[in-house]
């Protein structure tokens, strides 16, 4: 599965997971309760790993300028806006929209769970969350240690999902792109 894409792997991996679910005795409180406590080690986990990503980013504090054009919102005439921000502020943003997204999937789980009473989710949600902690680019870059180039370069490549077609487009970081933004006077404040 090395050479697929995380999307072709999600997909696999939740088919095989719906159907694995489907044999789980949910009825049985003793299997739910070891569910859960699975659903919650996974999210104990992931929390972990992007706290310790965090402390490695404070740690490393890498003031390096950064800037790229932010793309304007969908459907508007307006242009991109300059962004000038530092690599640290850049990770520290996307380690907070990280957790914003874990705290996310944990409301929508536990209100399907606790309020509409679904349990075969909670398999499947134990693993993908984990999954794409463990894919993020940030987690790459501070915790496995690969080098900021390519794909991982900043400003980072939006994942392409499902409504990738829908979305403004990527930040464009390339010189040209920069310069026509800062001469335009499309600048925005510079975040620290």
């Amino acid at each position: 599965m090395a050479g697929l894409s995380p999307q072709v792997t999600n997909i696999i991996i939740i088919l095989g997971m719906m159907q694995v679910s489907k044999r789980i005795p949910f009825e049985d409180p003793n299997v739910l309760n070891i569910v859960r406590a699975l659903y919650i080690a996974s999210n104990v986990i992931i929390a972990s790993i992007y706290l310790y990503t965090q402390v490695q980013i404070n740690k490393k504090k890498d003031l390096t300028t950064l800037k790229y054009v932010e793309p304007a919102p969908m459907g508007s005439s307006e242009e991109g806006k300059l962004v000038t921000t530092t690599v640290h502020a850049y990770d520290s943003q996307q380690i907070k929209n990280s957790f914003r997204s874990q705290l996310m999937g944990i409301a929508m789980m536990s209100f399907m769970h606790l309020y509409m009473k679904y349990t075969n989710p909670l398999v499947i949600q134990s693993i993908i969350p984990l999954k794409s902690a463990l894919e993020s680019n940030l987690v790459k870059i501070h915790l496995f240690g690969y080098p900021a180039s390519g794909d991982l370069k900043r400003p980072f490549k939006q994942a392409a999902g499902l409504m990738g077609g829908l979305q403004s487009g990527p930040a464009q970081s390339d010189k040209k792109a920069v310069e026509a933004a800062e001469r335009a006077g499309r600048g925005g404040v510079k975040d620290e």
